[in-house]
């Protein structure tokens, strides 16, 4: 049975504040004494920085209508604060998974009791069009239901400012600070219909033409390139294949079962661009057509993973470092044939990403800004350097990226287009996409990249996350892979410790995180960071050595693979 202090958290929503429904699904968990009870109350479901994720049911620890409303209440409060006497507008999206359409209506109607006017998409759209349309309709905020790649039991509440990036300090802590201030029964859900304007498929067609406006630089070949592309369920099936198409794409093929938008992703076991096993029909459909890239997006479509046929001519799925890697050397090179770059440009990148975005950046004159995990901290490099240095691109390694400002998140159709402007130039030119990529490599140097996810679920699993964490940081390891740690880089004590000169320098150029980074001497980087979002702690591992030829690449990239495992065994992982 649950402890007292649990089942007291639970009897109060046995109050009049709850509806009905609630409470008969409360009393069955306190009577049958599930073990759901425990996790559905044990804490609060964290309102995080950039907002909330987690298990739909009831219960504190869970989504439901009434986190949701305090969530949005103590928004709303912020909202009236931040913008008093203007009226006060936000908009809505909501992604296909189950009860996002109810929830979106729900956020709306608190939104409204507060008298402030929503801007509601009829139907599931993609969080980048969400983002961009923040911008346009000139929105005070904007907020989006979605819970990305997550399992179909979770959901999730994504908060926007007005400039279209997710919330960052002070106004991140200024609105958690509101919402924990906010009990259920000061939620306000009796909505004013008269204050929402329905958004529906114009909006489509104005997002998609800043896609090509912003992520398009020379038309060749693309009358001539196979594609296949899959939505996985999610929603860039309104978008997607229509920004294609107006592109000049014609040889569009689609997985038909997976353009079904469904909240339970039926032909997937998870909904994860970054997961082969998410693509496997893709790619099969590929062979069938001959497709020269394959292409899939998240729910939410914001991300996207991208296949293309390696040197032995078979589909293979690259890994964010390396779609971002192509994309970012591409859009560089375009701007400087233009004779756009000038010295105040910049890229965007995130401390778990490859390295090699620096040496990228540095071969073309621009600089490589770097930040904490999540886009929206290259949202504020954007803000904060507006006027001042041109953003151009930005990625980060899972599977996210961001063609020029118009979108201030990671944005899949803007991406895509992109991706196939260079598959479509590089057949036209005799060659591929991951012999561009090559060629990248002996310029800059090859990088490559491992992710390790070692999960741990509930409570047990939370806390054991972070004692793996307090041992990582008091008892860094010597060596990694047979060099010695020269540098431990801890973002959440703001320090970088420099072994050799036993010498710890203050950090402070970045927010405090809770992570934790190591560089051996011969450059192999591993990052340790407990996940925002999933029951996981993830470490990001970057290994790098120099080619000068495609036979060096077959040589030594195998040597870098087996590296990764090497330092897996190392870290005892």
């Amino acid at each position: 049975m649950s402890d007292t202090s649990t089942l007291d958290k639970a009897k109060l929503w046995l109050s009049e504040t709850f509806d009905e429904e609630t409470r008969k699904k409360v009393q069955t968990l306190i009577d049958s004494e599930s073990p759901d009870l425990e996790d559905s109350f044990y804490r609060e479901l964290e309102f995080g920085t950039g907002g909330m994720r987690g298990i739909m049911g009831v219960g504190t620890n869970r989504l439901n209508k009434y986190t949701l409303g305090q969530a949005t209440q103590g928004l709303a409060n912020y909202l009236h604060q931040q913008f008093s006497g203007e009226e006060i507008k936000v908009a809505i999206a909501y992604d296909v998974r189950h009860n996002s359409k109810e929830f979106g209506k729900v956020v709306a109607d608190v939104l409204t009791a507060n008298g402030i006017k929503v801007l509601l998409f009829k139907d599931h759209r993609p969080t980048p069009e969400l983002s961009f349309t923040v911008r346009d309709k000139k929105c005070n905020a904007g907020i989006v239901l979605t819970a990305s790649h997550n399992p179909p039991e979770y959901n999730g509440y994504k908060v926007y400012w007005n400039d279209g990036a997710q919330i960052v300090p002070p106004d991140d802590e200024n609105i958690i600070r509101e919402v924990y201030a906010t009990k259920f029964e000061n939620i306000k859900f009796d909505g004013n219909d008269d204050l929402i304007e329905w958004i529906g498929e114009e909006q489509d067609d104005v997002y998609v033409d800043a896609c090509m406006e912003n992520s398009l630089y020379q038309n060749v070949g693309r009358d001539n390139l196979n594609i296949v592309f899959t939505s996985i369920h999610g929603t860039t099936y309104t978008t997607v294949p229509k920004a294609l198409k107006k592109a000049g794409f014609t040889k569009l093929d689609l997985v038909s079962e997976q353009m079904i938008p469904s909240g339970n992703f039926p032909t997937v076991s998870s909904p994860n661009p970054e997961e082969p096993a998410a693509l496997s029909m893709a790619m099969d459909l590929a062979e069938i057509t001959n497709a020269d890239i394959v292409i899939g997006t998240d729910p939410d479509g914001d991300r996207l993973g991208i296949a293309v046929r390696n040197l032995e001519g078979e589909i293979q799925l690259l890994n964010g470092n390396q779609c971002n890697t192509i994309l970012t050397y591409y859009i560089l090179d375009q701007w400087k044939k233009a004779g756009k770059i000038t010295g105040k440009e910049f890229i965007g990148s995130t401390i778990v990403t490859s390295d090699i975005f620096f040496d990228v950046a540095e071969k073309f004159g621009v600089d490589c800004k770097v930040g904490l995990t999540g886009f929206k901290w290259i949202g504020k490099m954007i803000r904060d350097f507006e006027g001042q240095e041109k953003f151009i691109c930005g990625g980060e390694e899972s599977f996210g990226f961001m063609t020029g400002d118009f979108v201030r998140d990671k944005d899949s159709c803007g991406s895509i287009l992109t991706a196939c402007e260079i598959a479509a130039w590089c057949k036209a030119n005799g060659t591929t996409v991951y012999q561009y990529m090559i060629d990248i490599y002996k310029e800059v140097g090859l990088y490559y990249e491992g992710l390790i996810n070692v999960v741990r679920k509930g409570r047990s699993g939370a806390e054991e996350i972070q004692e793996m964490m307090k041992n990582f940081r008091e008892n860094p390891p010597k060596e990694i892979a047979g060099s010695p740690v020269e540098e431990v880089k801890d973002f959440k004590e703001q320090t970088c410790f420099v072994v050799s000169k036993n010498e710890k320098k203050v950090m402070d150029d970045i927010p405090k995180s809770n992570v934790l980074i190591y560089y051996t001497q011969d450059g192999t980087k591993v990052c340790v960071r407990p996940s925002g979002t999933e029951p996981k702690i993830k470490f990001y591992v970057s290994v790098k050595d120099s080619i000068t030829s495609e036979q060096d690449f077959v040589e030594k990239l195998p040597k870098l693979e087996e590296k990764i495992q090497l330092v897996k065994k190392d870290l005892n992982l």
